[in-house]
């Protein structure tokens, strides 16, 4: 009787056929005209982005609304947003798409559903562009490479908020009186932004931190060391740390306060008293060290403690121009990211 032999190892060893999952096999690469993080912009896309903001606001309604006439984009919103959702929604819905809203509460990611099956779920739906918040950092990047398909952030976990940087430079722009076609690497040249208070978990301050040096201003870190580590003015050259939040006003150009992220601080000692007459941007404060300074806030304002309501509302706040910008902004990025395709992705 013939005896049965025994395969050699690396006969053994060697497949016959591709397995069943291999991930990277099905990994598409991030679109071109996704926005994800604030490098994702040389300072020459920037300036197109800032000019096509500005054209896209003084363009005819009716004619701006064939632009992306029913192109389809979806909200993929994992937390709660008032500012940055209704604003790419309405963006969207001015360029003419048809928007979709997709929150944790009122669809399958309740039921524990991965964000790869629902990139993919709405990508077959077919949705042509995602417009992602998310807890998660780095979840953007997850996405694109799922979907193949142009992904906006629109703030992911500690990381990133690009859209909101772009905004925050636009309204600068505006009262620094610096037109969109002047955006340059010297063009903040001389300007000095300090960003005070919870840095350490602020994606509007990285980002921010990442676009504003490229365009030559300096930007003033502030806050607590629990809030601001030593390690973040490393992040870029022209970034400094001042602990004396008066002494930073004095410099200052552009200031811009950020909350304490409560649903952030787990483990985190804060003297919430201390904080406010060390770090409060009171009316008392602003008067007698930054006078003429424009004041900030991505929102939501925490009044009472990061800011006051006179200097929220007062004649050097700018929070309400902010909140504007982020139309004509999330405008010219959806037209952006939709640009050149046609239905079914193709060119």
């Amino acid at each position: 009787m013939a005896q049965t032999r025994n395969p050699s190892r690396k006969a053994r060893q060697k497949p016959s056929a591709i397995p069943f999952f291999q991930p990277a096999l099905f990994e598409r690469p991030i679109h071109p005209r996704s926005a994800i993080s604030s490098n994702d912009f040389s300072v020459a896309e920037v300036r197109r982005i800032l000019m096509a903001a500005d054209a896209l606001e003084r363009e005819d309604p009716l004619r701006r609304a064939k632009r992306l006439a029913k192109r389809r984009v979806a909200l993929l919103f994992y937390e709660s947003s008032t500012r940055t959702r209704t604003s790419f929604e309405l963006a969207a819905k001015a360029l003419g798409a048809d928007t979709t809203l997709v929150s944790s509460l009122s669809s399958s990611i309740e039921k524990g559903e991965s964000l790869k099956d629902t990139g993919i779920t709405l990508k077959a739906l077919g949705a042509e562009c995602i417009i992602l918040r998310s807890p998660y950092s780095g979840a953007p990047y997850l996405l694109a490479r799922a979907t193949g398909l142009p992904v906006l952030n629109a703030g992911d976990g500690m990381a990133e908020h690009p859209s909101q940087a772009l905004l925050d430079l636009r309204t600068i722009l505006q009262h620094l009186g610096v037109r969109a076609a002047a955006v340059s690497e010297t063009c903040l040249r001389g300007v000095t932004v300090t960003i005070c208070g919870d840095i350490l978990h602020s994606r509007v301050a990285r980002s921010n931190e990442l676009l504003l040096p490229r365009l030559g201003a300096k930007v003033i870190l502030c806050g607590p060391p629990q809030l601001l580590p030593e390690t973040a003015a490393g992040m870029m050259p022209g970034i400094a740390i001042e602990r004396d939040f008066d002494a930073a006003l004095e410099q200052s150009q552009i200031v811009m306060m950020l909350r304490i992220q409560a649903e952030r601080l787990a483990g985190l000692q804060i003297d919430l008293d201390d904080y406010r007459s060390r770090y409060q941007a009171s009316a008392e404060r602003i008067a007698a060290h930054a006078p003429t300074a424009v004041i900030l806030h991505p929102g939501p304002i925490i009044r009472g403690m990061e800011m006051v309501s006179e200097v929220a509302d007062g004649p050097q706040s700018a929070i309400a121009q902010q909140v504007h910008n982020g139309v004509p902004i999330r405008m010219a990025l959806v037209a952006r990211a939709l640009s050149g395709e046609k239905k079914g992705g193709r060119r």
